[in-house]
């Protein structure tokens, strides 16, 4: 049975890389790219990190992969935080069909509170 869960935790994993993969190059601008790939990567590389523990048993390998997954959860979101927020700084402008940007109405009521 845990290897049963191990395959579909290992191919639900793969199938959200693949999506991930799949907005990567299908949206228009670095920050939507960056949202879906960093969404669907982490979740997809810790499914599989999850299913190779299960098949893993309760060795060394189940051991690491747990650890790599925590490693994971923690510095994924926050690398592609400071990617996005290093874009915004640098000049990368967002889609002209983006409905919200929350780091120019932060940017104004500071503009507006210092005045």
């Amino acid at each position: 049975m845990t290897d049963i869960i191990g395959y579909i935790l290992i191919i639900v994993g793969i199938l959200f890389d693949i999506f991930g993969c799949i907005g990567l190059v299908r949206f228009p601008d670095v920050y939507n790219r960056l949202q879906a790939s960093t969404k669907c990567v982490t979740l997809g590389t810790i499914l599989l990190l999850c299913g190779i523990a299960s098949l893993g048993g309760s060795g060394a390998m189940a051991a690491k992969a747990i650890v790599c997954a925590v490693f994971i959860l923690i510095t994924s979101p926050t690398a592609a935080h400071a990617i996005a927020k290093g874009a915004y700084a640098s000049g990368v402008k967002l889609w002209e069909q983006s409905v919200v940007d929350k780091y120019a109405e932060a940017k104004s009521e500071t503009q507006n509170m210092a005045q």
